[in-house]
């Protein structure tokens, strides 16, 4: 897991807020059921240095209201 340097603002799924972004190259495991902090994660696949990567944007439940 590496977090980049070059995260944008806002999240690029849902232009949205978010709390912290974290960036994979390999295996990963998403479970979000009563998650005190997360209420959702957005997926990016992104290219860094020709490599495949996938980035998540974690959002806290204020972040990822309906009406956001």
């Amino acid at each position: 897991m590496n977090v980049p340097d070059d995260a944008p603002a806002t999240c690029p799924v849902c232009d949205a807020d978010y709390d912290s972004v974290s960036e994979h190259a390999a295996g990963l495991m998403v479970n979000l059921l009563d998650n005190d902090q997360y209420r959702r994660v957005c997926f990016d696949p992104v290219l860094v240095g020709g490599e495949a990567r996938v980035r998540f944007y974690h959002h806290t439940h204020s972040q990822a209201e309906p009406d956001r």
